[in-house]
């Protein structure tokens, strides 16, 4: 087992701590990219403010602890998100989409939103969403878990990928919880609230635990509360070229991607990318280098 440490970004006027990707750490399963955000106070004047922007060859999982947030895309859909509730968009071969923070319903915002890469098979097909309010909780030990993705503790979520993967939200009290793990899978714990011992190796906010397949079985222990984010999945072996919300295979293909952005922001749509109304500016891409 091995620990990383999630650095510090700003995303949409909020401080975040990123632990996907990092140089030695670029997948694990199929997720690609994780952001942890907040806790953050929301103000009249402050709050997670992101504009209009795109994705291709992903899928977006927006997992909130405190707060709300508004989603809208290039589908048409306006959906408001609270903790306990998953939104899970697929980018396929265009989407675009802006999110803010509902000032109204939300005094703290905290939570995580998190990608995984679209296989071959799908990574240029349609785009899509999906809200899922109604989650499967199980419990082990001094802990329960709500699973968003995939399938955990005998328990699974109505959210569909086509990779095999799992995502589960472990809330902790003092004690010890024990879990079976799929022996194929890659998995990570990322702490994003107080401390923990997973099988005998510590990990504390805002780090990210990470082991290989070949492992039966997860031991938590706790001294105080933690809340941790699992994620896991089948070892990915497609390539991977990610540059800024573009998961491609090649340079080119971001390259295409960032030109037909650009024909959306100079006139509000484009072949490869619908037309979406906000009232927040749209995020133009920056320089591929």
């Amino acid at each position: 087992m091995r620990t990383l440490t999630a650095r510090v970004a700003e995303v949409g006027g909020l401080q975040i701590r990123r632990a996907l990707p990092q140089r030695s750490l670029r997948t694990v399963g199929p997720w690609c990219f994780a952001d942890h955000m907040g806790p953050e106070l929301i103000t009249p004047t402050q709050g997670l403010d992101v504009g209009p922007h795109p994705h291709i060859g992903l899928h977006t999982a927006t997992w909130l602890f405190d707060g709300a947030v508004v989603h809208t895309d290039s589908l048409g859909s306006d959906q408001l998100i609270r903790p306990g509730e998953l939104n899970l968009m697929t980018a396929g071969h265009g989407i675009v989409h802006a999110e803010q923070a509902d000032r109204v319903r939300s005094q703290t915002l905290h939570g995580v939103q998190l990608w995984l890469a679209q296989p071959e098979t799908t990574r240029d097909g349609t785009p899509g969403f999906a809200h899922h309010a109604d989650l499967p909780t199980v419990a082990s030990g001094t802990a329960d878990a709500t699973v968003f993705l995939g399938s955990w503790g005998g328990a699974s979520s109505s959210a569909n990928i086509e990779h095999p993967a799992v995502g589960v939200d472990i809330a902790h009290r003092k004690g010890v919880s024990t879990w079976s793990l799929e022996p194929t899978f890659e998995y990570a714990v990322y702490c994003a609230g107080g401390s923990a011992t997973i099988n005998r190796s510590p990990v504390t906010e805002g780090q990210l635990l990470q082991w290989e397949p070949e492992t039966a079985e997860l031991t938590i222990r706790t001294d105080d509360t933690a809340r941790l984010i699992l994620l896991g999945g089948s070892p990915w072996e497609e390539p991977l070229f990610m540059w800024w919300n573009f998961v491609a295979r090649s340079k080119s293909e971001v390259a295409q991607a960032i030109n037909d952005w650009s024909a959306w922001s100079a006139v509000g749509e484009s072949p490869r990318f619908a037309s979406l109304r906000s009232s927040l500016a749209a995020i133009p891409a920056p320089a591929l280098p």
